[in-house]
């Protein structure tokens, strides 16, 4: 299909991040703010965002979570009294020193040296050490216990190389906490939340991912147990698109966490935290942009079809309008993947070729073009944003009547969502290497496989420490990390590739954003 016209310059083949810069720009989700690593999300960009949150929402009340809001600004005391958690994030952290600004006498402004704080504040990077303060408070008894609390916030970390949506300087995301009688509880739930992202990726974005522990090097700070969900980019690289840590007792000790067990001795809690973030959408971008602009699988696009009539600004538009509301209400008044299915009438002005080709970019999942003839013909002009060409290299349009395209589209909105997630299964599957058996092997692997190496699995022994520092550092020097321990992954069979020691598990190791 060569004698295709794309709509956007930049190809995937050619140059992944440039063209995943125009996706984001053709499609309208966002744009630079004017502070650096911060942007504006656009009202489709944020839709997308507005949809992962209610079904991530939805997932997270149904394990008994209640959503709770923490303040955005965190004495510094906080973080001093958790060395480990500190060290993670000190070099991110935004710090609020004065609270007024005054003229310099030059125009400008500047802050006054009156008006400076007693304590310095830290811009949220993460929550664990307020909410703490908070469980500190709320939990007495083991009758308090499980706490189950997530919130829906944005965070600050200064990132040094930003990117939309992938490492911004601001993001959004939810972080939940929770806090718990025993180890076993806390790590059943840390567990439990992971598979809850699991879920929500594969199920509602048709992200495939593999989910699995974090090597020691790659914990979250301060944490015991650190689980995560890989997805694949169409580039071969990774992307952590969710984390889940069982804290132990750490944080409940640097917060005094403690409750009266059932024996009336005081105990520390012991807690966990997960998050996921506006990564997501950057995840959804890379996984199933193409070289026309983003797709979108209908359970999370703001506007599911989009019914677009061909006004010319003469007398018969009103017609024609009147069938295409005609044609809106016999589809909104169906459910498609649970849900009343989303529809946009775009009555906007406008040329009908250009506003299919800005619906295409933002990768809408259906799009019905409806002209004067096909009113008379009581039919419809129907694409789907997945299946966008036929072998002729033209629009893939087809032509049903108005009464089975409104009738085919829960089967239709189903089946985008099903193909979306099965040729990003596909791919993944098929780029995944077993059976490197040295290291040696492994670089020869990536030194010959540059443009899309995908993803390794190796078998190695769990080194920690000065040992595991230097297989990090191996790994460094071939612009490789340890992704995760993949849960449910065949059994060892031979020796660890970085110490020659009996391998004990396999892990996954890739190129990552």
């Amino acid at each position: 299909m060569s004698n295709i016209r794309h709509a956007l310059t930049a190809r995937r083949a050619d140059d992944f991040a440039a063209w995943y810069q125009e996706v984001i720009s053709a499609a309208d989700m966002a744009e630079e703010s004017g502070v650096r690593g911060c942007m504006v999300i656009k009202p489709w960009g944020y839709g997308i965002w507005e949809r992962i949150q209610r079904l991530m929402d939805d997932r997270i009340k149904a394990t008994g979570h209640d959503n709770c809001y923490f303040p955005i600004f965190i004495p510094l005391a906080n973080f001093e009294r958790e060395a480990a958690h500190v060290e993670g994030f000190a070099k991110e952290m935004a710090v609020v020193t004065h609270h007024r600004l005054i003229a310099d006498g030059k125009g400008g402004l500047i802050p006054d040296p009156d008006a400076k704080l007693e304590e310095p504040l830290v811009v949220r990077p993460t929550s664990e050490t307020i909410i703490g303060d908070a469980m500190a408070r709320w939990v007495q008894s083991w009758r308090d216990l499980p706490l189950l609390t997530n919130q829906w916030a944005n965070v600050v970390r200064w990132e040094m190389r930003t990117r939309m949506f992938l490492r911004t300087s601001e993001f959004l995301w939810q972080e939940g906490h929770t806090a718990h009688e025993t180890a076993d509880d806390a790590k059943d739930h840390t567990l439990r939340m992971l598979e809850v992202y699991r879920a929500c990726a594969e199920d509602d974005l048709a992200l495939p991912v593999i989910a699995g522990e974090k090597p020691e090097n790659e914990r979250f700070p301060g944490a015991v147990e650190t689980w995560s969900i890989e997805a694949m980019m169409q580039d071969g690289k990774a992307l952590q698109a969710g984390t889940s840590h069982y804290l132990g007792t750490n944080f409940a000790k640097a917060s005094g966490i403690q409750y009266q067990d059932r024996e009336g001795s005081q105990q520390y809690c012991h807690t966990t935290s997960w998050g996921t973030s506006t990564r997501l959408i950057g995840g959804i971008i890379m996984v199933h942009g193409d070289d026309d602009g983003l797709r979108v699988p209908p359970r999370i696009a703001p506007h599911q079809v989009i019914i677009l009539p061909m006004l010319r600004d003469k007398s018969e538009d009103e017609a024609l309008l009147a069938y295409c509301e005609e044609l809106r209400a016999m589809i909104a008044g169906q459910q498609a993947l649970g849900e009343n299915i989303r529809v946009l009438l775009d009555k906007k002005p406008g040329k009908a070729a250009a506003k299919r080709w800005d619906w295409v970019r933002k990768g809408a999942p259906i799009i019905l073009e409806i002209g004067g003839r096909d009113m008379e013909n009581g039919t419809v002009s129907m694409l789907r944003r997945d299946q966008l060409w036929s072998a002729d290299g033209k629009p893939a349009f087809e032509t049903p009547s108005r009464e089975q395209a409104a009738a085919a589209m829960p089967a239709l909105l189903d089946a985008v969502q099903k193909a979306l997630f099965d040729q990003a299964a596909e791919r993944r599957d098929a780029n995944i290497t077993r059976g490197v058996g040295s290291l040696t092997e492994l670089e020869t692997f990536y030194a010959e496989n540059q443009t899309y190496p995908g993803w390794v699995e190796v078998e190695w022994s769990k080194p920690s420490g000065a040992a595991l520092e230097r297989v990090v550092e191996t790994l460094k020097a071939l612009k490789l990390t340890i992704r995760n321990v993949p849960i449910g992954a065949e059994p060892v069979t031979g020796a660890c590739i970085f110490t020659g020691a009996p391998a004990v598990e396999r892990i996954i190791v890739a190129r990552a954003y």
